[in-house]
């Protein structure tokens, strides 16, 4: 069955005329007779009392008009929902990364509700490939992720660089090497690193591999501020945002080791689907919010 079809039959009954139905949809009336023909072969039953005037529907035609009536409604919304110039409405499913999620939501969150009011932001937070493999699934709109530049994603996902994010090796203030050194001179004294499945992590792990050395973690645990505690207690090196290194309450207690041949750099992505209809806006609004977030964060530091 068509929904012109169904259309037409919802006109006749609104109208209690093929005419006057015919005149509402701007057709002929064979066409508005054969469109109510067709829906009744469709449904293999008879939606008219053909011997009445003005035509009236049967018993269960009446009953068809009013899930009829359901259904061309529940099309106007699906119309509404991917119109790119409709007010967006409803639930805008966002992803950030685990490292930075509370630096730069609390700002980008804010203005998404003054310029969005009749949209509720819902926010989950995972590794980078996470949040791509989420988008893949339609279980997100848009995230915000961290990856190297040149990064390339599935073909189904669009990935906007809108930021850089330096990292830093940290160790505790007195265990300051006395001058810049390699990543091989230092790597023995063991890491303090997010579980597997961190960018960062796999970043330093790919690095070391190709030096032919071992990546030696001596602790593992989420949490920027909690790792940043435990280099600063001498537990071990720390790989971390410079910005969250630069807020963190254990900074005094800290330092940056200056290595020759390990300065990563990422990118800051957003990435959502191709298509997102009239959240396409509301999606774009929070890539430069979190943008503006880190580059805030960066310029105070």
């Amino acid at each position: 069955m068509k929904i012109d079809d169904i259309d037409a039959f919802v006109e006749v009954i609104r109208c209690q005329s093929i005419s006057h139905a015919a005149e509402s949809l701007q057709l002929t009336q064979p066409a508005i007779t054969r469109r109510v023909q067709n829906f009744e072969q469709a449904l293999g039953v008879e939606l008219f009392d053909r011997n009445t005037k003005p035509l009236k529907p049967t018993l269960i035609g009446t009953r068809v008009y009013e899930q009829c009536r359901l259904i061309l409604r529940e099309m106007d919304a699906l119309r509404e929902l991917v119109a790119t110039d409709a007010p967006p409405t409803g639930l805008l499913r966002l992803g950030v990364p685990q490292t930075i999620g509370d630096v730069v939501l609390l700002d980008a969150l804010k203005h998404l509700r003054i310029e969005y009011p009749d949209l509720r932001a819902q926010v989950a937070t995972g590794w980078g490939s996470q949040l791509v493999g989420k988008i893949e699934r339609g279980e997100l709109d848009a995230a915000a992720a961290l990856f190297p530049a040149g990064k390339i994603f599935p073909d189904n996902i669009i990935g906007e660089s809108i930021g850089k994010m330096e990292l830093v090796v940290v160790c505790a203030k007195d265990q300051l090497p006395k001058r810049p050194c390699k990543l091989a001179d230092v790597y023995q004294s063991g890491w303090i690193l997010n579980p597997d499945g961190c960018g960062f992590r796999a970043g330093l792990q790919r690095t070391l591999s190709d030096q032919g050395l071992a990546l030696r973690v001596n602790l593992e645990t989420f949490g920027t501020e909690l790792q940043l505690g435990l280099v600063a207690d001498g537990l071990g090196l720390g790989l971390v945002p410079r910005p969250l290194l630069e807020r963190s309450a254990h900074f005094d207690q800290l330092a940056v080791m200056p290595l020759k041949d390990f300065k990563p750099v990422m990118d800051l992505w957003l990435i959502y689907p191709h298509f997102l209809g009239n959240l396409q806006g509301p999606v774009d609004a929070f890539g430069k919010l979190v943008a503006g977030s880190l580059q805030k964060i960066k310029s105070a530091a």
